[in-house]
């Protein structure tokens, strides 16, 4: 498994502790500043970006009742569904519904 290198969180985890924390062990933290915050810490706004694709992801995936209500009593079962739900997902921008 890659190490982890970078997180991406919303402006809401915007604070020392959690700054402190990941620079500790080395991994970049892409917060933006809260509106508040007296000194701005930069982040990389590209890959902030990206932070939304992920998002819509996730919410592409939670409409299907079945992965949103978690019909599967074991983990194996609804990882499965999730992989095929995703494969779907991915494979609906190559279709021409016009």
């Amino acid at each position: 498994m890659p190490a982890l290198t970078a997180v991406v969180m919303d402006k809401a985890y915007d604070g020392n502790a959690i700054h402190r924390f990941l620079a500790v062990r080395g991994i970049e933290a892409v917060i933006p500043s809260k509106a508040n915050r007296t000194e701005p810490i930069p982040h990389d706004a590209r890959k902030y970006g990206s932070r939304e694709k992920v998002e819509r992801f996730f919410n592409k995936l939670k409409q299907f009742r079945r992965i949103a209500t978690r019909y599967e009593k074991l983990g194996r079962t609804f990882l499965a569904f999730v992989h095929v739900v995703s494969a779907w997902i991915a494979l609906r921008q190559f279709v021409d519904t016009a």
